[in-house]
């Protein structure tokens, strides 16, 4: 499994590549909900590349960049088992050769990226595509893989791609869960043994608002019950929201095809989740 750390010969392989590139870009520190992106990339192309890079531009000053967990051996391992062709293992150094102070970036839509968890975290998702504009612009996929429990990075690319008229395909790999319904993440880990006990409630209580979503449902007062179920159970809720899937808009009525959003603090960690009201 050839790795790559530099541009050239990155492309100079992409150049001799015959038939489709898939490509899934991570952080690194591999979980079963990468993994089964890897997979989706194998099913969907005959060449599977995945990047293994910390984006500085994507963490704010008070964020955990220093302390993002990275495991480049193991990972690798486990890429070769899924059915990874090729490693893309970028540096700082390549990926921002002037520096982070007086860089090109790409600004995505208000409407799409300063709700969420870009209302808490600004800059996050214009750091988020300018890396992911860089890599394109490195790999020349034909197929971008990215998974659903990032749903509000999963829209904001989808439209990056879309408004600057990219031909990659950009597809959707479901979220992925733990037996006990946790959405598999990387910071999982940092969660004590009693944090990571109680974690799955989260999801369980996005579960919970989706059976109980009708249009006649007031999707307020069901906000309000599932964010007093995590508060009495130990989460600090960032927001527990029902949005629209195409435009991540707040909806009043909660029709099939919305999604309930939550993002809550247990201990340290933070956590993120989301689920479609069936259509």
């Amino acid at each position: 499994m050839p790795i790559f750390k530099d541009i050239a010969s990155l492309r100079q392989w992409r150049q001799s590549l015959r038939g489709t590139l898939a490509f899934v870009p991570t952080m690194g520190n591999l979980h079963d909900g990468h993994l089964a992106l890897v997979r989706l990339a194998a099913a969907r192309a005959e060449q599977v590349l995945v990047s293994i890079y910390v984006n500085p531009l994507q963490f704010g000053p008070q964020e955990d960049f220093a302390q993002y967990p990275r495991s480049l051996d193991k990972d690798l391992q486990q890429l070769h088992a899924a059915g990874c062709s090729t490693v893309f293992t970028p540096d700082d150094a390549l990926m921002y050769p002037r520096g982070r102070k007086d860089l090109s970036i790409i600004i995505p839509p208000h409407s799409l990226a300063k709700v969420l968890c870009g209302a808490s975290r600004p800059g996050h998702f214009a750091g988020v595509c300018t890396v992911v504009n860089k890599l394109l612009q490195m790999v020349q996929p034909e197929i971008l893989i990215l998974g659903e429990k990032d749903y509000q990075q999963l829209r904001i690319v989808q439209q990056m791609v879309a408004d600057m008229n990219m031909t990659v395909q950009v597809l959707p790999g479901p979220v992925q869960r733990e037996a006990d319904g946790l959405a598999y993440s990387s910071r999982n880990a940092r969660l004590s043994p009693g944090e990571r006990q109680m974690a799955p409630r989260l999801a369980a209580t996005l579960f919970d608002l989706v059976q109980r979503s009708t249009p006649q449902a007031s999707v307020a007062e069901l906000a309000l019950a599932g964010r007093e179920s995590l508060e009495q159970a130990g989460f600090v809720v960032d927001y527990l929201e029902l949005r629209d899937s195409e435009t991540l808009q707040a909806v009043n009525i909660a029709q099939p095809g919305a999604r309930w959003f939550a993002a809550a603090h247990l201990g340290q960690t933070r956590l993120i989740d989301n689920v479609m009201i069936p259509l």
